[in-house]
């Protein structure tokens, strides 16, 4: 009697979350290694870069010095030390670590180093997830290496082409994985099983889970629940009263460790948009022609945005934020898909039109939305450029 064979078993999943360190001040302490072991804080204007003396060392400002209401883009391990983190006020950080080093950001530099991290993480696992400029998600199911020795080769393919260090963690799932990168920071290689979750992970407070934002975490901790250990350990009913059934499943699933969110290699942008905030709130009539340099700049660079990454939209938005930190967004659909300035230019005068400009503005934003693959790519390729625009 001849007997079946046994099914071929599936690959256990593994779920990789690669986080470049420190990113934007890690590319800068390469470009200024002399800063290195020293807190800097990364948001300053350009104005505030570093200024080469004769000898060819450089000059930096200090954080002292810094006026203005910028925010901190990031800040180096030594900084954070000190309280400064991403997010906070750039005049709070100067309060706290008067002395730390400002530089200001650097973008298109940060870009290429992104480019370069990734490209050598997809020379050896191509199944990722790009989650921003510093951070991936990568499906290592199909990989037959182990796990502790494929973590290290990426981190050494990413150090080799950046010159940067970076933490990543193995997992199961997504979940675990985005967790774990967090805990042995910076340079840190992390493994996690589910049989890990009751030791590593219900230690850590409720809001080290993504999708546990601020408003959530406080809710919780007001009912006792200030773990993941105290989330898995709630009471379901308790849940579903304070957060409706949905959300309270999703607590209950991922306070232990449960995640079934696939790896996605590609996914459609649902939008793209510029904005700007300003050095100083600017008036709308004395200051109008700034003003309209400023979003004709804006929309001139959306459209190249478009046209680099192949879309059309059908819909504009502005978006205006005045000096009491209110914020105001109108959105106009087009009859016809837009992708050079002229278009994005008009369709911005029309939403400003239903604004009332009655306060000083302080941030200034132009969003594409409803984005479609461009069906004529050298469309619009040179429009848009030397358009007079006067705000309404």
């Amino acid at each position: 009697m001849e007997s079946n064979p046994a099914p071929a078993q599936e690959a256990p999943r593994r779920v990789a979350h690669l986080d470049m360190d420190a990113f934007y001040a890690s590319v800068e302490l390469l470009r200024y290694p002399e800063l290195k072991g020293l807190p800097v804080v990364i948001g300053a204007a350009r104005s505030a870069g570093p200024r080469q003396r004769p000898d060819g060392t450089h000059e930096f400002a200090r954080l002292r010095n810094y006026a203005g209401r910028g925010v901190v883009t990031t800040s180096t391990y030594e900084a954070r030390a000190l309280g400064v983190f991403s997010a906070m006020g750039m005049m709070k950080a100067a309060q706290l670590a008067p002395d730390a080093i400002m530089l200001p950001t650097n973008f298109p530099v940060y870009r290429e180093y992104s480019r370069r991290f990734k490209q050598a993480v997809a020379a050896i696992a191509p199944a990722i997830e790009d989650r921003g400029i510093d951070e991936i998600y990568i499906d290592l199911s199909a990989h037959a290496e182990p796990s502790r020795e494929l973590a290290q080769r990426l981190k050494d393919a990413v150090r080799q082409a950046t010159g940067l260090s970076c933490s990543i963690c193995i997992s199961p799932n997504k979940l675990l994985s985005k967790i774990g990168s967090e805990l042995d920071k910076p340079d840190g290689l992390t493994l996690l099983g589910m049989e890990d979750v009751p030791t590593r992970i219900w230690p850590l407070p409720a809001r080290k889970v993504n999708g546990i934002g601020p408003k959530a975490g406080a809710h919780l901790e007001s009912l006792g629940i200030v773990t993941v250990g105290d989330l898995a350990r709630a009471a379901p009913d308790l849940l579903q009263e304070h957060f409706g059934l949905s959300y309270a499943r999703w607590l209950i699933a991922v306070a232990q460790g449960i995640d079934d969110r696939p790896v996605r290699t590609h996914t459609e942008p649902k939008s793209i948009s510029r904005e700007t905030t300003f050095e100083r709130d600017l008036h709308v009539r004395r200051d109008r022609s700034q003003l309209s340099d400023i979003l004709q700049r804006l929309c001139e660079q959306l459209a190249a945005d478009l046209q680099r990454k192949g879309y059309e939209a059908r819909t504009i938005g502005i978006k205006l934020r005045f000096e009491d930190f209110r914020t105001v967004t109108r959105d106009v659909t087009l009859p016809d898909a837009a992708i050079d300035g002229v278009a994005i230019l008009v369709a911005a005068r029309i939403c400003l039109k239903r604004i009332v400009l009655d306060h000083r503005i302080r941030l200034l934003g132009v969003r594409a939305g409803s984005l479609a693959a461009r069906r004529d790519p050298d469309a619009g390729a040179d429009r848009g450029h030397g358009v007079q625009l006067q705000l309404c």
